[in-house]
C-alpha cells in the first residue's frame, strides 16, 4: 500500500478461512460406456452398468439409441440413425430417461417421425409435455364397457361389424385388397365427430404416405389428424418404435377425456422389423424366426387402447391395427396372434375385391366382439335382418351355383342377397353418414329393391337419398337426434319408399332401360 499499510497475520488467516468455507466442489458423475462393435443398426457397448431397459442413450455426432438387451458383460442398443456415424471406441452416455416423445395439440396437423421430430417442413413443434413411448396399459378397474359407436361411414362395417369407441378391431387381408383405404375412410368420416385421428405408417412407401396425407387434406380432416411416419427407407429401430410413439401421443388425448382413433399400418411390417432387431441382437429365434416375445410385442401395444372410466377422464382410444396375410392364410403366426388380442376382425377377401365388391368385406369371417352394444338402435333394427339375409344368401349361393332350377322361395332369397350385396358396395373415400345408411338399408331389407335389376341398385340409392333430403328430411333428423327409428318414422319411411319407388320405375321405363 502507498500509505505503508501492512495486513496483520490474523486478518490474512480470517480471509483465507472465509474463502475456504465459501469454496464448494461440484462433482458430476457420468455413467459412460464404450462401443465395442457396431453394424446393421446395432451397437454393442461395454459398461453402462446402471442402464435401464428402454433407456435413451447418447452417442457422439448427435446419434441416439435405445438400450434393448441388458447382458452381463455389456448392453445391446439399437440406433435411431445411421450406424456409419458410430465407431468402435466411441463413448456412450446415459440420459437417465426412457425414450419419450412430445405430446399435445401442437402435434395435430403435423407429420412426425417416431421420435416426434417434424418431417413436414412446418417448423419445430413447441410443446413442453412429453410421454414415455412404453407405458402400462389401463387395468380392469380403470376401464368401462364399450357402448358408444365409432361411425366409419362404411355401410358394410357400421351395419355388420360395428366398431365402438375404445375397441380394438383388426383389419386383415392380402395386399392390395383395400385395407388402408378402409382405415382412411374411417378417418375421413370423423370430420364432424370431434374424434382425434392418428395414422401410424410402418414400412410403407414414402409416396404412398404422401398420397394419403394429400387425401386427408382434401377431405378436410388433416388439421385434427397426426401422422407418424416410419417409411420403408427408415432404419428398423424407427419402424419398431413407431406404433408405441403414436400410441403415447394418443394416450395424452385419451387421459384428457377426449376420443382418439389410431391406425397402425401395418403390424406385419412392425413384427418383421422387430424380428430383424432380435436376430441381430442374438436373441433365440422361434416360429418363423420370430423371437419368443413377439406376442407381447403387440399385446402391450394394443392393450393400451381403452374406454376409460369417468374418474380417469372418460376418454377413449380406438385402435385399428392392420395385418397383411399371404394368400389368404389367416392362420399364420402374426395374424393369429393379433386376432387373439383384438376385439374382432374385418376380413377383406381378394376374390371379392377382384369380383368388384368394394369394400371387399367377407361378412362371414368378419366379426365384432362388442357387437350391437356399440350400435345405434336404428342401425341395430335394420342390421339384424341384413345379417340374416346375407347368411342365407351365402349358404344358398354355394349350394345352387350348379343347380339348373330352384324353387321360388330360394330364388327370392338369392335375389334379395344379390341386391343387398350390391347395396353394400361403396366408392373409396366416400363415407356415408349413419342416418343415410339406415334409410337405404331399411329399403333393402324390406324388399323395395327385389324387383329392380341389379345394375339399378346404386342409382336407386343415390336418388332415394336426394328424395328423402328434399321431401322428408325429418326422418333422417329423427334418427340423428334420438338414434332410434320410431314407429312414426317407419310409417313415414314406408310411404316415402312407395312414392319414390313408383317415380323411379316410371322414370326408368320412360328412359327405355327400366326394370
Amino acid at each position: 500500500m502507498g500509505d505503508g499499510y501492512r495486513p496483520r497475520a490474523g486478518e490474512i488467516t480470517r480471509i483465507l478461512r472465509q474463502r475456504i468455507e465459501e469454496f464448494t466442489s461440484t462433482l458430476q458423475v457420468v455413467d459412460v460406456g464404450m462401443v465395442t462393435s457396431v453394424g446393421d443398426g446395432i451397437a454393442r457397448i461395454y459398461g453402462l452398468e446402471g442402464v435401464m431397459a428402454g433407456e435413451l442413450l447418447a452417442f457422439p455426432r448427435d446419434i441416439y439409441g435405445m438400450a434393448l438387451n441388458l447382458e452381463e458383460d455389456g448392453v445391446g442398443a439399437v440406433l435411431f440413425g445411421s450406424d456409419i456415424l458410430v465407431r468402435e471406441g466411441d463413448m456412450v452416455q446415459r440420459t437417465k430417461r426412457v425414450v419419450q416423445v412430445p405430446v399435445g395439440d401442437e402435434l395435430l396437423g403435423r407429420v412426425v417421425n417416431p421420435l416426434g421430430e417434424p418431417l413436414d417442413g412446418g417448423g419445430p413443434i413447441r410443446t413442453e409435455r412429453f410421454r414415455p413411448v412404453e407405458a402400462v396399459a389401463p387395468g380392469v378397474v380403470e376401464r368401462r364397457p364399450v357402448d358408444k359407436p365409432l361411425q366409419t361411414g362404411i355401410k358394410a362395417i357400421d351395419a355388420l361389424v360395428p366398431i365402438g369407441r375404445g375397441q380394438r378391431e383388426l383389419i386383415i387381408g392380402d395386399r392390395q385388397t383395400g385395407k388402408t383405404a378402409l382405415a382412411v375412410d374411417a378417418i375421413l368420416n370423423q370430420r364432424e365427430s370431434g374424434v382425434i385421428c392418428i395414422y401410424v405408417a410402418i414400412g410403407q412407401k414414402a409416396s404412398t404416405v404422401a398420397g394419403l396425407i394429400q387425401q386427408l387434406r382434401e377431405g378436410g380432416v388433416f388439421d385434427r389428424t397426426l401422422v407418424v411416419s416410419a417409411t420403408a427407407s427408415e432404419v428398423a429401430p424407427l419402424q419398431f418404435l413407431a406404433p408405441y410413439a403414436g400410441c403415447a401421443m394418443g394416450e395424452e388425448f385419451m387421459y384428457q377425456g377426449r376420443d382418439v382413433l389410431i391406425v397402425y399400418d401395418d403390424l406385419t411390417k412392425h413384427a418383421v422389423a422387430y424380428r430383424q432387431l432380435s436376430l441381430l441382437l442374438r436373441r433365440p429365434p422361434g416360429r418363423e424366426a420370430f423371437p419368443g416375445d413377439v406376442f407381447y410385442l403387440h399385446s402391450r401395444l394394443l392393450e393400451r387402447a381403452a374406454c376409460l372410466v369417468h374418474e380417469k377422464g372418460g376418454g377413449t382410444m380406438t385402435a385399428l391395427p392392420i395385418v397383411e396375410t399371404q394368400a389368404g392364410d389367416i392362420s399364420a403366426y402374426i395374424p393369429t396372434n393379433v386376432i387373439s388380442i383384438t376385439d374382432g376382425q374385418i376380413y377383406l377377401e381378394g376374390e371379392l375385391f377382384f369380383a368388384g365388391m368394394r369394400p371387399a368385406v367377407n361378412v362371414g369371417l368378419s366379426v365384432s366382439r362388442v357387437g350391437g352394444s356399440a350400435q345405434l338402435p336404428a342401425m341395430r333394427q335394420v342390421a339384424s335382418r341384413l345379417r340374416l339375409d346375407l347368411a342365407q344368401y351365402r349358404e344358398l349361393a354355394s349350394f345352387t351355383q350348379f343347380a339348373a332350377d330352384v324353387d321360388r322361395t330360394t330364388r327370392m332369397r338369392l335375389i334379395r342377397g344379390e341386391r343387398m350385396m350390391e347395396l353394400l358396395k361403396q366408392p373409396q373415400y366416400n363415407p356415408m353418414p349413419v342416418h343415410k345408411q339406415v334409410l337405404v338399408l331399411y329399403a333393402g331389407v324390406n324388399g323395395y329393391l327385389d324387383d329392380l335389376v341389379k345394375e339399378d341398385v346404386a342409382r336407386f340409392q343415390d336418388e332415394f337419398l336426394v328424395f328423402m333430403g328434399q321431401k322428408h328430411p325429418s326422418v333422417g333428423e329423427g334418427i340423428l337426434s334420438s338414434g332410434d327409428l320410431t314407429r312414426e318414422n317407419r310409417e313415414l319411411l314406408d310411404k316415402a319408399l312407395d312414392e319414390f319407388k313408383g317415380l323411379f320405375i316410371a322414370t326408368r321405363r320412360e328412359a327405355g332401360d327400366g326394370s
